[in-house]
C-alpha cells in the first residue's frame, strides 16, 4: 500500500513539475510576443450619428459606414505599447426634415494615437486622441419615391478636427484581433453654426477585426 502510495505521490510530483514549467514556457512566450513590433491591417463597421453640446435635444439617427486603413503596435515597457493608425473612415447621420429623408456621408481620413494596455493575456484597452482629416461630404434628400436632390455638399466650416478614442481588443489568435471602439469629436463641425450649416459633433461606434503581421 505505501508503494502505491509513493508511486502516486512521485506521478503526481513530475505532473506537476511538467505543468508548471508548461505554464512558464507559455509565460515566457507571451511575454517575448509582447515584445515585437507588429504592423497589422484593420477594418470594420461604423455606426455614426451626431451630437450637439449646445443643445442637448438636438439628435440624428445613425448610418453605416466602413473603416479600414493600417497600424502599428510598438511594445514599450509590459503590459504597455503605443499604437498609431492612418484609418479612411465613413462618418455621417440621418435626419427626417421637411424635405424628406436626409442623409450626410462624411468621409475622413482619421488619425488615432493610441496607448494599448493588455490587462490579460488576451485582452487589451485602448485610449487616446484623434485626429480626423475632413476629405468630402455628401448629401441626399430622398422623398420615398425619388431621390430629389444629390450633391456634393460645398463645406465652409473646420476640415481638421480633435478627438477622442476608447475601445477593447480581444485577441483571438497570435495574428487577429477582435475590435470595438468609441470615437467622438471634442469640437464642433462649425462653431459658428447656422442654419444651413448646423454646428455639431461626430460620434462613432466601431467594430471590426485586426489583422497583425
Amino acid at each position: 500500500m505505501k508503494k502505491i502510495f509513493f508511486a502516486a505521490a512521485f506521478v503526481l510530483l513530475i505532473a506537476g513539475t511538467a505543468d508548471a514549467q508548461r505554464r512558464g514556457y507559455r509565460k515566457q512566450r507571451s511575454s517575448d510576443d509582447f515584445y515585437q513590433p507588429r504592423v497589422g491591417l484593420t477594418g470594420g463597421l461604423n455606426i455614426a450619428n451626431t451630437i450637439s453640446s449646445r443643445n442637448s435635444d438636438f439628435s440624428t439617427d445613425t448610418k453605416l459606414g466602413a473603416s479600414f486603413g493600417l497600424y502599428i503596435d510598438i511594445p514599450i515597457v509590459y503590459p504597455l505599447s503605443f499604437q498609431p493608425e492612418i484609418l479612411y473612415s465613413q462618418k455621417g447621420y440621418r435626419a427626417n426634415t421637411i424635405y424628406g429623408d436626409f442623409a450626410q456621408r462624411a468621409n475622413f481620413i482619421d488619425v488615432p494615437i493610441l496607448a494599448k494596455l493588455r490587462l490579460a493575456p488576451s485582452f487589451n484597452v485602448v485610449v487616446g486622441p484623434q485626429v480626423s482629416f475632413l476629405m468630402n461630404t455628401r448629401n441626399t434628400y430622398y422623398d420615398g419615391f425619388d431621390v430629389i436632390q444629390q450633391s456634393k455638399y460645398t463645406y465652409n466650416g473646420d476640415k481638421t478636427f480633435v478627438g477622442g478614442v476608447v475601445g477593447v481588443a480581444l485577441d483571438l489568435n497570435r495574428n487577429v484581433e477582435l475590435r470595438g471602439r468609441y470615437t467622438i469629436d471634442f469640437q464642433e463641425n462649425n462653431p459658428n453654426g447656422t442654419s444651413g450649416v448646423p454646428d455639431y459633433r461626430n460620434q462613432v461606434w466601431q467594430v471590426g477585426l485586426g489583422f497583425k503581421f
